[in-house]
């Protein structure tokens, strides 16, 4: 083998300036007028509507499509953001493909849904638009809450709470609020930073101060926010990041892709960031095809996703694993990562066995082997949360159920005062569902302050 094919291949400025803008443009071209009344009048309508189930927030979907008919926009996105005031986001990023649009009635005349998710972005963002805030405070409580984690959930929860007119401190412990919006999601998904600009819109409502720079357990503790405020919500997000286990994990060229997609979130130069000519990414989430359609986009030449279950296991959806092959990017599946080997302390190779389901329906490994040629290998197996700040004297301040902190239907943990939703509890880890579980507390704990 040549020098060349064994060396470590990573290098910044694969593109053209030109072809990182195009790369990372809007994914989904956003609809015009004329568009959006047409699209709008497709809506049946209906008055028991199967896509209000199947809405996480709960969004009264015909009745803002119905406002976009009428071409009362305003209206409409008023009638999105009473239920989700991250309508912006979720316009975005949510797999519409299985919540609404999939129980879209259109489906079963022509298996075409109205485009929903398009529809609401139309709305959201022309409000947006006119830096008018719909919402009013109520009356001032002389109540205060501390919100840990500024991500879509306790900023959903700061907003209700303030809307109901309850002062508000959202501490964060990065450098910027907004959780995955701002640090996680693929930069192709919300361009032209929009995660800064509907925090921005969310904290007009006022009474909602953000600190950031401050971690739970490092800056604060729980039971120092729960002497100094009325209540408390936890939204920490997930931090932890699971591990391969297997050999070679510690190789340089071997990272995270959370950790690559907050870098390239945060990035004014694309052309600066490190990509590999050969890329690996193990996993089947959409952290996963994230990171592998990105890299692609800042030009890596082969990349290939290995997932150790079948496709539809995986936790991205259809239309996700699809949208990865079209970017070029190889998915290859019934296979789990066994060692990365290296040369010069640079990753070269990822090995992989086999798998396959045993009578019992287990996966087991075949002991058939393959090997990949990799340069860049990142781990997208899944994040994990870690309790260590909740901890105090080696005991459990909250009780967990599994590796997250226990709730009750409105979020309520067994710690008196102390609310939780998002990520770091149980459910389906989606903006949605998160945005859903900050405005469920913020309800509760509302009626908890006035008794």
């Amino acid at each position: 083998m040549s020098e060349i094919d064994i060396r470590p291949d990573i290098a910044t400025g694969r593109l053209k300036a030109e072809q990182y803008t195009e790369n990372f443009d809007d994914l989904v071209p956003v609809l015009d007028r004329k568009t959006a009344l047409v699209e709008a009048n497709r809506c049946y309508f209906c008055y028991d509507a199967p896509c209000i189930e199947a809405c996480p927030t709960g969004i009264d979907i015909p009745g803002f499509i119905k406002k976009i008919a009428t071409d009362n926009v305003r209206g409409s996105a008023v009638r999105i953001l009473e239920a989700n005031i991250f309508g912006g986001a979720c316009a975005r990023v949510c797999p519409t493909e299985i919540l609404c649009e999939q129980a879209c009635v259109r489906n079963a005349q022509e298996n075409k849904p109205v485009t929903i998710g398009r529809l609401q972005r139309y709305a959201t963002d022309h409000l947006m638009a006119t830096g008018e805030h719909p919402f009013t405070r109520a009356p001032l409580t002389g109540r205060k809450v501390a919100v840990v984690g500024a991500g879509p959930a306790g900023l959903s929860c700061a907003h209700r709470l303030a809307m109901l007119g309850h002062d508000v401190v959202v501490f964060e412990a990065k450098a910027h609020p907004g959780g995955l919006n701002e640090y996680g999601v693929a930069e192709y998904k919300m361009p032209d930073h929009f995660a800064r600009a509907e925090v921005d819109f969310l904290l007009k409502i006022g009474g909602i101060e953000i600190r950031t720079g401050q971690a739970l357990g490092r800056d604060i503790t729980l039971s120092g926010l729960r002497r100094d405020y009325d209540a408390v919500f936890l939204g920490m997000g997930l931090a932890g990041v699971k591990a391969l286990e297997a050999e070679g994990e510690e190789l340089a060229g071997v990272m995270n892709a959370v950790d690559y997609i907050a870098d390239l979130r945060q990035a004014d130069d694309f052309g600066r960031l490190p990509v590999g000519r050969k890329v690996v990414v193990i996993g089947g989430g959409n952290t996963a095809i994230d990171i592998a359609i990105q890299i692609r986009r800042l030009g890596a030449e082969d990349v290939t996703l290995v997932y150790r279950r079948g496709p539809s296991e995986m936790g991205a959806t259809h239309h996700e694993q699809e949208l990865a092959q079209v970017n070029g990017v190889r998915i290859k599946h019934w296979a789990r990562p066994v060692k990365l080997t290296g040369q010069g302390g640079a990753v070269r190779e990822a090995v992989f066995e086999y798998t396959q389901l045993d009578a019992d329906g287990r996966l087991i490994g075949t002991g058939d082997h393959f090997a990949v040629p990799a340069d860049m290998v990142f781990k997208a197996i899944g994040q994990s949360f870690v309790p260590d700040p909740l901890r105090q004297d080696g005991r459990d301040l909250l009780e967990l159920k599994g590796a997250k902190i226990a709730v009750d239907a409105e979020g309520k943990t067994s710690l008196d005062k102390v609310w939780a939703g998002g990520d770091c509890t149980p459910g389906q880890d989606l903006t949605v569902a998160a945005v859903q579980d900050g405005k469920i507390a913020a309800l509760a704990i509302d009626r908890a302050l006035r008794g």
